[in-house]
């Protein structure tokens, strides 16, 4: 069987939050990774725990699901769950999943739930350990474990291994869909990095292999926390 879908509930209504996670475990491919009551509590846990997919309320105090997903670097793929349809739009502006409208029937929640798994299977983000990737007329296998680090070039993106650079017509994000979210970080706009392929980190920079990939001042904290530096 593929890999589990890990996820996370947010919602700040109790009873919204005790449902879903019912119905979270009568599914075999999704694995409840936590349980947050406010955008707070789940930016937090984001840092300590990556995981695959949010099921995000909308409506919460502090920071609504759309004012998270709006400032969030590199998020996990979301399900938003709401009473308010004025939102569906804005939802698809932000290239969320699906959004279900409460009160969730367990129906409506299982197709949810397979049009993610549809989705992970789609991009390697289950049981996969390699995408293909598309260079002049060839396309070339490339494991997830070989890449360190890849490089945005405007329409395009640079994959390097340790033996080769690879460049495909992509932007970041695209890729970056394709990657799974556990193992890569997005230290900079232009770049994203396979953290087991860091070797060192001096000041703002990544010494990865014989390459030196920039941090963001913004990305620094995240980089340090996920790389499991402690002070």
């Amino acid at each position: 069987m593929p890999r589990k879908i890990t996820c996370i509930i947010t919602d700040d209504e109790p009873m919204a939050r005790k449902g879903l996670q019912g119905y979270i475990e009568k599914i075999d491919f999704l694995q409840l990774a936590g349980v947050c009551e406010d955008a707070l509590q789940l930016n937090s846990l984001l840092r300590q725990q990556p995981v695959d997919l949010l099921f995000l309320d909308i409506e919460m105090p502090y920071v609504t699901g759309v004012e998270f997903l709006q400032q969030a670097t590199n998020p996990p793929k979301v399900i938003f769950t709401t009473a308010y349809e004025q939102y569906a739009i804005k939802g698809y502006e932000l290239d969320v999943l699906d959004y279900l409208l409460k009160p969730v029937s367990f129906e409506r929640f299982l197709k949810s739930a397979n049009k993610a798994y549809d989705y992970f299977q789609s991009t390697g983000s289950g049981d996969k350990d390699h995408l293909f990737i598309k260079t002049d007329t060839r396309l070339e296998k490339v494991k997830f474990a070989e890449i360190l680090f890849v490089e945005a070039m405007e329409n395009y993106v640079a994959i390097y291994t340790a033996e080769r650079k690879l460049i495909t017509h992509s932007t970041l994000k695209g890729l970056q869909e394709s990657l799974p979210p556990a193992q890569f970080i997005q230290p900079h706009k232009s770049y994203l990095v396979n953290m087991d392929a860091i070797g060192a980190v001096e000041g703002n920079i990544l010494h990865i292999d014989k390459y030196q990939v920039p941090v963001s001042k913004y990305q620094k904290e995240e980089v340090m926390e996920r790389i499991g530096y402690r002070k």
